[in-house]
């Protein structure tokens, strides 16, 4: 493998203090082949792309993923910060989270269940697949070359099916558990910056809602219309006996307020909503104590979302933060589809659900690195481009005005092709030649690219 680039060396030499010496030139190898191999980001497609096929140690490739001693959680940290520094945000962090199912089979794979294909299922029709359930979390970031916002992972557990943990003897943890210790997790890291979590209605627990509540972090997330809202528990006069109140009087539900003729509804204008430009919606908005019997109460901020054209029913969110703006709220909200985007990104150009690791280590490794590899090929091509622009692929057919992921790994793949692999050798001074073996490399990468 040749020399990166210092542009390359400048983002991925962060990561070098994980790694003992001998494991850090092979970690480099595969990220870096990952970034460069087509289909299936499998670890011998890696080497092969790397002009390593003839490699007879290979098996000290694959044990980076399987044996070597690093963590997974330090270079998610290190990750956050450095995005955090190469895309500088002063205003609070908007973050993302969202599960996803990656579809896998195989009997060795342990933490493997059966969920609900949440693609393919619609309200009257559910569909089952097998795979793996990954938690993921993400900063909802404007890119000024990119023209809209990009949602990076950096963090990304696994979340188990029931049977593993049955396995084991230990209790199942779900999905909003392991939510909490994600966002814990972020808290500890990022004490003094203000943090916005935006999540879909599987996180509208009142367990997590009141366990991540803090001044520096709020939580924005749907609202059931029926949901049980009351006035804050009225103060306690001294000397009176027995429990503390967690309530006061039982408030109307939102249905009824949507309903209700008297609701002062506001008019706001919001620049992106899923999809369309300057859409113009009504809003109503209230502060509340969501409580329910067993539970704990949380003080929100309440949002009726309802559309002046009757193109889609009325909607409610929530807020964790009682004095956040509700246009703020709505426009955070709507950054969560580019969680979505992003997912679908991964699959289609990074290879994620074509890795084939069988050991436990290597598959809890393996999907976080795939979706962080995201963020990486975004700030190096941040890095790379210069004039702040960024060249395009259009053509007759399709005028493409902003570019996407696929114009962004373009670039960093080329960059990487030229600067690494590309060893020019000068006869005279008109033409350039390339070495056979590094033709032969790039025509193999081409021709078995699916």
């Amino acid at each position: 493998m040749g020399s990166l680039s210092p542009d390359v060396l400048s983002i991925i030499s962060v990561f070098a203090p994980l790694f003992s010496e001998p494991v850090w030139p092979r970690a480099q190898v595969l990220l870096t082949g990952a970034i460069l191999t087509p289909g299936c980001r499998t670890v011998t497609a890696i080497l092969r792309v790397m002009g390593l096929s003839e490699e007879r140690q290979f098996k000290n490739y694959h044990r980076v993923l399987s044996r070597a001693r690093w963590s997974g959680l330090a270079s998610s940290r290190i990750l956050l910060k450095r995005l955090l520094s190469g895309f500088a945000w002063s205003g609070p962090l908007v973050m993302g989270l969202d599960d996803t199912i990656e579809r896998r089979w195989g009997r060795k794979i342990e933490a493997r269940g059966i969920y609900r294909d949440p693609v393919r299922s619609s309200r009257g029709h559910f569909v089952k697949v097998s795979g793996l359930r990954w938690l993921s979390l993400m900063w909802l970031v404007p890119i000024p070359w990119a023209g809209r916002v990009w949602a990076l992972p950096f963090l990304t557990a696994l979340c188990p099916s029931q049977r593993y943990y049955e396995g084991y003897g230990r209790g199942h943890r779900t999905l909003t558990e392991r939510a909490r210790q994600v966002l814990r997790v972020v808290q500890r890291w990022l004490p003094d910056r203000s943090i916005v979590v935006v999540a879909d209605s599987g996180f509208a627990a009142l367990e997590l809602l009141a366990s991540v509540q803090s001044a520096t972090l709020s939580v924005v997330t749907r609202l059931r219309l029926d949901a049980a809202l009351y006035e804050p528990a009225p103060a306690r006069v001294a000397g009176t006996r027995g429990r503390p109140r967690k309530k006061g009087r039982r408030l109307p539900t939102l249905a009824q307020v949507a309903a209700d003729p008297a609701t002062h509804w506001q008019s706001v204008r919001v620049a992106l909503w899923y999809g369309q430009a300057n859409r113009v919606i009504e809003i109503a908005t209230g502060t509340a104590v969501w409580f329910h019997s067993g539970k704990p109460p949380v003080a929100i901020r309440w949002v009726l979302i309802r559309d002046p054209q009757g193109q889609f029913t009325t909607q409610a969110l929530l807020s964790t933060d009682t004095t956040a703006e509700a246009g703020d709220m709505v426009r955070w909200f709507v950054q969560r589809w580019q969680l979505e985007v992003t997912f679908e990104e991964v699959r289609r150009h990074l290879g994620v659900e074509t890795q084939r690791q069988w050991s436990k280590r290597a598959i809890a490794r393996t999907t976080p690195i795939l979706l962080a590899l995201f963020s990486l090929v975004t700030l190096l091509a941040d890095r790379l481009i210069t004039g702040g622009a960024m060249s395009v692929r259009t053509s007759t057919w399709y005028r493409k005005t902003w570019p996407t992921f696929s114009d962004a790994l373009a670039l960093v793949r080329r960059q990487l092709w030229a600067a690494e692999l590309f060893s020019m050798s000068r006869s005279d001074g008109d033409s350039d030649k390339i070495r056979v073996p590094v033709l032969e490399r790039l025509s193999e990468a081409l021709c078995y690219a699916a």
